[in-house]
């Protein structure tokens, strides 16, 4: 099945119907639109298909998974839950705003009963869409996102949740013990699951985080940037993983050992030193430099501003505003670009691979050359979450 059709199966779902009729001003971005709502109907757009098949159950059944590679069967092994965990770690600080009384309001109370029925789906043995926590490498990735999303909105995503749904999430997150992650930026995957396992009160491996917290110090390289393993890396890694996560494996447990409360407020100074870097990196047309790997993640490489921006420790001479309208700027140049978006809506997955044409080659470059961005790399769940993350983060500025 390929995307149009699984979003034309998705809208026939009752309930797409219903999250839609709850807002329909704003379910779809129009560049008319103020700042807020254009956000909030980016990330309806992209999140919709995803959390509509699974609170159906459904998910597995319609979710194409696309492999340019050939390598379908592998990555249909990690989809489900690199879509699940990316998508709802971007949008939980949003949803953990709670129900209000207004037209968002209501479709965000939607929107996190859709998500906590995903958490049902994905996590219950007995689901069809029961996720891929323990095969192969990618499963520690993923499983970490969800434990972000966990630990960014405890009221809606755990405390809401059943008990039994609540018993079945902490046995898969534990599950991907087995996992051994790379001696990367990986390494925060497994102290990102452990803390989340310590914020809800289940059994939780000191070990894991103190290993990462502790290596990652030592890979600190300056001016708020960390090398993604002993090697400095120039990419997007500091903002998709690196700094995010720090600061909330912190958040959970730095009051467990005062060796991890004594780095927490170093490790935030440089967060903000590296928000004001990214800050400036953002060009007046939204353009800003394809650098490095992973590049299908989009605006996903400013989850560690809109972080910053969302924790009220931006830098200074930054201000909130001038952070949400330059990464609105970007927003808008990727949404609105050709091929991002099918005529039916939506892409799945919220975002393109790098196009291998002049003209698509440029929506990152900003200036119509032939930009040569990471060759054949795929389209996956994790752009959905990298996107729609940026939406639930900078809708509270």
């Amino acid at each position: 099945m390929d995307r149009r059709r699984f979003l034309q199966a998705g809208v026939s779902l009752g309930t797409m119907s219903a999250v839609r009729s709850s807002a329909e001003a704003i379910a779809v971005p129009q560049p008319e639109q103020n700042d807020r709502e254009y956000w909030i109907g980016v990330l309806a757009k992209i999140s919709d298909p995803v959390l509509v098949a699974l609170s159906e159950r459904k998910l597995k059944q319609l979710i194409p998974v696309e492999a340019p590679h050939g390598n379908g069967e592998e990555r249909r092994q990690y989809t489900h839950l690199e879509a699940m965990g990316r998508l709802l770690a971007g949008i939980a600080p949003w949803l953990e705003t709670g129900p209000t009384v207004s037209e968002e309001g209501s479709l965000r109370a939607k929107h996190a009963e859709l998500a906590r029925e995903s958490i049902d789906a994905g996590t219950d043995p007995a689901s069809p869409d029961f996720m891929n926590f323990t095969n192969g490498r990618q499963p520690v990735v993923d499983a970490a996102f969800l434990a972000l999303a966990i630990v960014r909105a405890p009221n809606e995503l755990w405390k809401k949740l059943a008990e039994k749904t609540q018993r079945n999430t902490i046995a898969a997150l534990q599950s991907t013990r087995k996992i051994l992650p790379a001696y990367s930026n990986w390494l925060l995957f497994p102290a990102m699951i452990e803390a989340a396992l310590m914020m809800v009160g289940a059994e939780w491996d000191s070990m894991r985080v103190d290993y990462a917290l502790r290596t990652m110090n030592t890979w600190y390289k300056g001016d708020g940037v960390y090398g993604d393993g002993p090697e400095f890396h120039w990419d997007y890694y500091n903002s998709y993983v690196i700094h995010p996560m720090l600061l909330q494996v912190l958040d959970a447990t730095a009051k467990a050992s005062p060796n991890w409360n004594s780095l927490q407020p170093e490790m935030m100074a440089r967060a903000r030193r590296y928000a004001a870097i990214q800050e400036r990196l953002i060009g007046p047309d939204g353009s800003f430099p394809p650098i490095g790997r992973s590049l299908c993640y989009r605006f996903g490489a400013f989850h560690l501003l809109a972080e910053v921006a969302l924790r009220r420790m931006l830098p200074e001479g930054v201000a909130p505003a001038q952070v949400r309208s330059g990464l609105t700027a970007v927003m808008r140049r990727m949404v609105e670009a050709p091929g991002t978006f099918d005529e039916k809506l939506v892409s799945v997955f919220g975002c393109v691979a790098a196009s291998r044409t002049a003209g698509e080659r440029s929506i990152l470059g900003g200036r119509g050359e032939a930009v040569d961005i990471e060759e054949g790399v795929e389209r996956r769940g994790c752009c959905g979450g990298s996107c729609a993350g940026m939406a639930g983060l900078l809708i509270h500025l």
